[in-house]
């Protein structure tokens, strides 16, 4: 005799539901709050501080929070770039002043990369007025901000989904990337130190040098809430961009010591738009 009717759940089943639904609504509380301490997640779940200890490793390995002593934070860090919610959440004002600059540089007809930063999300946005363009992006908030959108050809690069970046990075995202070519690539960078970009992670490092190789152009869009964090992987010096955006609130001493080092320098709103000089020949 067979049952064919619905089987009702094993006690390890449910388990894992439950864990997975405590571990969403943890994820969803440190990046409202920004910082939330064990013990009191323990006391809202009923469990006890190891389980809560053991989801937040859990998370923190999938890039959603930072582990620190007594709880959980969604701020960034050497290895924790802090998530989309709480890095749109960040510096948007100056963004916005990046944004604004940038678009000025992007010609009609033009092929354009966008990578998976906040800063390039606000570019995006701005990036159908300016069409026809084509678009080429791993960041999924682009992919979804201007699909169908007209004027605008969208090429998305696949690859592993990681979601607290929102994006697709790995190994098939770079074979995609480098099998592409663009005119122009506007990227953000995590932090700046020493004249060099920083990220957290190798997997972000690597797509990005994939994108400058790929564009014959490299916008460098960089808040200066970014010259006082730190990362963990170098990517480049500034000298590789053909040209860096910073905001106005970026400290003179600042700007006058990356343009000491011959880096190609814009503040955006002040004086004149920005300029783009010939294409580079080695992309």
């Amino acid at each position: 005799m067979t049952d064919d009717g619905p089987r009702a759940a094993t006690p390890a089943a449910n388990d894992g539901l439950a864990a997975r639904d405590r571990r969403e609504g943890i994820r969803q509380r440190v990046a409202g709050e920004g910082f939330v301490q064990a013990k009191d997640l323990a006391a809202a779940y009923g469990v006890s501080l190891m389980t809560i200890h053991r989801d937040l490793d859990e998370l923190q390995s999938r890039g959603w929070l930072r582990k620190v002593r007594g709880g959980a934070t969604a701020e960034p860090s050497a290895v924790h770039h802090g998530d989309v919610r709480h890095r749109l959440q960040s510096m948007s004002e100056a963004k916005e002043q990046l944004a604004l600059a940038a678009e000025s540089l992007v010609e009609t007809g033009a092929s354009v990369m966008v990578d998976e930063s906040t800063t390039g999300l606000a570019l995006a946005g701005r990036l159908p007025a300016r069409g026809p363009l084509t678009v080429i992006t791993n960041f999924l908030a682009v992919v979804n901000l201007l699909a169908g959108e007209p004027g605008v050809d969208l090429v998305t690069l696949g690859g592993a989904y990681y979601p607290a970046y929102d994006a697709f990075l790995g190994l098939r995202t770079t074979e995609a990337i480098r099998s592409l070519h663009a005119d122009v690539l506007f990227m953000s960078t995590t932090a700046i130190t020493n004249g060099h970009c920083y990220h957290q992670s190798q997997e972000t490092v690597a797509v990005k040098r994939a994108l400058m190789e790929s564009a014959d152009r490299r916008v460098l869009l960089v808040d200066h809430g970014k010259f006082a964090k730190n990362g963990l992987y170098q990517l480049a010096p500034l000298t590789a961009f053909d040209l860096v955006i910073v905001d106005a609130g970026t400290p003179r001493p600042t700007v006058d010591g990356l343009r000491a080092l011959g880096v190609p320098l814009h503040v955006a709103g002040a004086g004149d738009p920005p300029a783009l000089g010939p294409a580079r020949t080695d992309s």
